[in-house]
C-alpha cells in the first residue's frame, strides 16, 4: 500500500473569493480571488502518465461561465488524453444560489449559436435551487454553469479542457464552435440516484469515467491490493490510511489497497475511476 497527501495549487479566477473554506487560509484583502483549490500528486514529474482523476474544491462569487466539455472521443481527436465528466459535491450555498444544469428545452446547433451571441443562452439554462448536501453529475456534453455563492468539492477526470459558451461580457475567449461541437443542448436528467450499499456507505454516482462514493461513520476496511488508484476526501472527522492520519481539507491518494480506519465522526469522499463499484464487505465498525 502507498498513501500519497496530494499538494495543493491555488488558483485565481474572476469569479473566485476571498474567504475560502475552513482548512484553507484566505487570500489577502488586495490579493486575487481564488477560485479553485486544485489537489496534485507531488510525484507528477516522475510518473509514467497523469492520474485519471482530479479533485478540487470551488468558491464562488460570481457565476462562471456557461460552458461545456468533450467527451472521450472528442478529446482524443483533439490530441487530448481524455474528455471531463465530473461530480459537484455541494458544502455550503448562500440563499438563492443555483446551479445551470442543462437547458430549459432541446435547442437545435443554430439556436444555441445565435443565444450564446446575443447571451439569451444564460436563460435558457436549466437554473436549479442548490444547498449543502446536494450532489450533481455532469457527463462530458452537459452545457453548464455554477453560479455565485457556492462552495462545493468536484471530482473530475483528469482535464483541464473547458470550452466558454458565454461568459456574461468579461474579456476573456470564448469558443463558440468547438462548444457547440462538444455539447448535448438538451435538459438534464440526472443520470445517478444515491442508494447506500451498506451502513454509512453510501454510493453518490457511478458513471463510466469513474465512482464517487460518501463514507460517514467508523469504518475498518482492507482495500482490495489489486484494484485501481483510490482518492480520500475527508470533509470532518479524522481517520488512518496505511500510516497516514487523515483530516478535512486535504485529499490522499491510495495505491495498491491496503488497511483505512475511519473514526465515528468521519465524513469521507471516495473516489476511484473507472464504472464498477468496488465490492467490500460491510465496513461499519
Amino acid at each position: 500500500m502507498t498513501t500519497t497527501r496530494l499538494t495543493t495549487r491555488r488558483v485565481e479566477k474572476v469569479w473566485g473569493r476571498r474567504d475560502l473554506w475552513p482548512g484553507f487560509a484566505d487570500a489577502a484583502p488586495d490579493a486575487e480571488p481564488i477560485g479553485e483549490i486544485w489537489f496534485e500528486d507531488p510525484r507528477a514529474n516522475r510518473l509514467a502518465s497523469d492520474p485519471d482523476l482530479l479533485v478540487k474544491y470551488l468558491f464562488t462569487a460570481e457565476k462562471l461561465s456557461v460552458q461545456v466539455h468533450p467527451d472521450d472521443g472528442k478529446a482524443r481527436s483533439m490530441g487530448q488524453p481524455r474528455g471531463k465528466d465530473e461530480a459537484w459535491i455541494v458544502l455550503a450555498a448562500e440563499p438563492h444560489a443555483t446551479i445551470g444544469m442543462g437547458l430549459r428545452e432541446v435547442m437545435t446547433a443554430d439556436e444555441l449559436r445565435a443565444a450564446a451571441l446575443d447571451g439569451s443562452i444564460e436563460h435558457r439554462l436549466d437554473w436549479r435551487p442548490v444547498k449543502p448536501g446536494d450532489v450533481y453529475y455532469s457527463p462530458s456534453g452537459t452545457i453548464h454553469a455554477i453560479g455565485a455563492g457556492v462552495t462545493l468539492v468536484e471530482v473530475q477526470q483528469n482535464s483541464d479542457t473547458t470550452f466558454r459558451l458565454y461568459d456574461y461580457g468579461r474579456p476573456r475567449e470564448l469558443h463558440l464552435e468547438e462548444s457547440i461541437a462538444a455539447a448535448d443542448p438538451v435538459p438534464y436528467v440526472a443520470p445517478h440516484v444515491a442508494r447506500e450499499l451498506s451502513a454509512g456507505r453510501t454510493l453518490l454516482c457511478d458513471g463510466p469515467a469513474f465512482v464517487l462514493e460518501r463514507w460517514t461513520g467508523a469504518h475498518r476496511v482492507e482495500l482490495p491490493a489489486g484494484g485501481g488508484p483510490v482518492w480520500l476526501i475527508p470533509l470532518a472527522g479524522t481517520g488512518r490510511a496505511d500510516d497516514a492520519e487523515l483530516s478535512a481539507g486535504g485529499t490522499w491518494l491510495v495505491e495498491g489497497g491496503g488497511r483505512m480506519a475511519l473514526d465515528f465522526d468521519s465524513d469521507v469522499l471516495v473516489a476511484y475511476s473507472g464504472g464498477t463499484v468496488m465490492t467490500l464487505p460491510d465496513t461499519r465498525t
